[in-house]
């Protein structure tokens, strides 16, 4: 190797790294000032829904900074209507993935809220943990696989028994049988993630399964979860009242009934919402977009519980017996 050519080399190798350290923190100020202004956005929004309260449907509190759908903009009107105290300003959330977009990352960046998550992947809260806002909020990433009988260790552990604002089910799939169990906190509200594909009518989930994993449970990616009857029969057992839906119909609201107040509570047939994903799959594992009625034919006959009795049933023979 030529001198000029060594001279090159150790002159452009930190001048490439420097310019991609300038690189890394332009993307990260950017990201900064975008996420700054989308709160201040999501701020004025929840100022407006407070002063239109109450609110007929709780779908009309709607609008998304952080989460996937209009989940901010729900808790942010059940924060207030339920009176939720600064002892209370804690969150636990599960099934996050990198956290990127989620139904409590507003809470944590504008509210300044404590709070846990819990995912199955090492990597994404290996990621988390590398972001900026791990160090500026009270933010616990654990990564494990959750299952009914690791959750209240999981969250005992972690230091968030007892008193909670905000409790978050979204696992794709043992959700039910997770929530049933956990006893080691007393959330004021619920967020779960519930199957609107198993229809209004029927209080079932899938079997529990430690190891279920929702595109191996059933090849049409439609198997997972419960249905919002079952939902609404846990809660009631628990305490809580069923408030409502988000317009997607995919996460279903809870009030604790100490803390309902103005709000209503509702029927699994009055809350109900057909959901219009299309995210099915053929046999071969290709999406086919199937839409309505057509996803619960595709899982007619795949086993669930009814979680009243605890027997096993298709939504086939649950048809046939109410007829």
């Amino acid at each position: 190797m030529s001198l000029l050519n060594k001279l090159t080399r150790m002159i452009a190798t930190p001048v490439s790294q420097h310019i991609e350290g300038v690189v890394a923190r332009g993307l990260s100020n950017t990201r900064q000032q975008i996420d700054d202004l989308m709160i201040l956005q999501g701020r004025a929004l929840s100022l407006q829904n407070s002063e239109r309260a109450p609110l007929a449907r709780l779908q009309d509190a709607e609008f998304k900074v952080f989460s996937q759908f209009g989940e901010d903009g729900i808790l942010q009107y059940l924060i207030r209507e339920t009176g939720i105290t600064r002892r209370e300003t804690s969150f636990i959330e599960f099934g996050v993935q990198n956290y990127s977009e989620s139904s409590t990352r507003f809470l944590l960046m504008n509210d300044h809220w404590r709070g846990l998550i819990i995912d199955g992947s090492k990597e994404y809260m290996d990621f988390v943990r590398n972001q900026d806002l791990y160090w500026r909020h009270d933010l616990t990433a654990v990564d494990a696989w959750i299952d009914r009988d690791n959750i209240n260790e999981l969250i005992g552990d972690a230091g968030f028994d007892g008193d909670v604002g905000i409790l978050s089910v979204d696992i794709d799939g043992n959700d039910y049988w997770v929530w049933e169990k956990i006893d080691i906190c007393n959330p004021v509200i619920v967020i779960v993630e519930w199957n609107s594909v198993f229809g209004p009518d029927y209080a079932i989930s899938v079997p529990y399964d430690r190891a279920f994993q929702r595109e191996k449970s059933h090849y049409s990616n439609l198997f997972w979860g419960a249905s919002i009857r079952a939902f609404e029969h846990l809660a009631s057992k628990k305490g809580y009242a069923l408030v409502g839906s988000n317009t997607a119909a995919n996460n279903l609201f809870f009030v604790r009934r100490d803390r309902l107040g103005r709000l209503n509570a509702l029927t699994a047939a009055e809350a109900y919402i057909e959901s219009r994903f299309r995210d099915s799959r053929d046999e071969s594992g290709k999406l086919n977009f199937l839409g309505g009625e057509k996803r619960r034919v595709e899982i007619l006959d795949v086993p669930v519980v009814d979680v009243m009795t605890g027997s096993k049933t298709t939504l086939r023979a649950l048809d046939a017996d109410g007829k």
